[in-house]
């Protein structure tokens, strides 16, 4: 018996041509993304984090995109987690947004760098309440018996601070300077679309179709 082959549902779809992708990955990525915040949820800003360890293994984590400019792209976390470790030891790492939804992948490898503090602390003090005691009481990645501590440290640091923690010297940006971008569009029949774009040594950007 012989299957019936699916008709794939797409035909219409608008791919991603060279003449029309911006002459700076930064600026195609800020037109995806704003139709990604338009049109996909929950959480279009969720990014994987990609980081390699001094012992060579690879890890990942979604983080939240909290910011971009023609500097790199920049998120916020602790300073002493797994992947604050791995930065320090290795400061390469790539990210990946997916948007299923318009069938849309951004991958985007670079140097990360800690932002000032200044701009930690303002984008400290914009977060609400409870997430900047959370920054206090959260040891991330350290293990722990139960739920119990975390809530316990929650309840000591709110006393401690009431309704203005400081910014923790712990916790703060980080900004990864791209050297590469890729732009991923789904397509029919699996002919996807790839176009990326490679730093030059004199700080151009050459743009290439890559093969699905």
């Amino acid at each position: 018996m012989t299957s019936t082959p699916v008709a794939d549902s797409r035909e219409g779809d608008i791919g991603l041509d060279e003449q029309q992708v911006a002459d700076e990955p930064i600026a195609q990525f800020s037109r995806w993304y704003a139709e990604a915040l338009e049109r996909c949820g929950p959480e279009p800003n969720a990014m994987t984090v990609a980081t390699v360890g001094p012992n060579g293994r690879p890890s990942t984590r979604p983080v939240l995109i909290k910011g971009f400019d023609a500097r790199g792209i920049v998120w916020y976390t602790n300073y002493n987690s797994r992947k604050a470790r791995e930065l320090e030891a290795n400061p390469h790492a790539a990210l990946q947004f997916h948007w299923q939804e318009l069938e849309r992948v951004v991958r985007i490898e670079g140097v990360v760098e800690k932002v000032s503090a200044e701009e930690s602390d303002a984008y400290f003090a914009s977060r609400p309440l409870t997430h900047r005691i959370g920054a206090w009481a959260s040891h991330q990645s350290e293990v722990i018996p139960g739920r119990a501590v975390i809530v316990g440290r929650a309840a000591e640091y709110g006393l401690k601070f009431g309704l203005r923690p400081p910014r923790p010297p712990h916790w703060g940006g980080y900004r990864l300077r791209p050297d590469y971008w890729e732009f991923w569009q789904g397509r029919p029949s699996r002919l996807h679309d790839r176009i990326a774009f490679a730093m030059q040594p004199d700080g151009t950007w050459k743009r290439m179709r890559l093969s699905p």
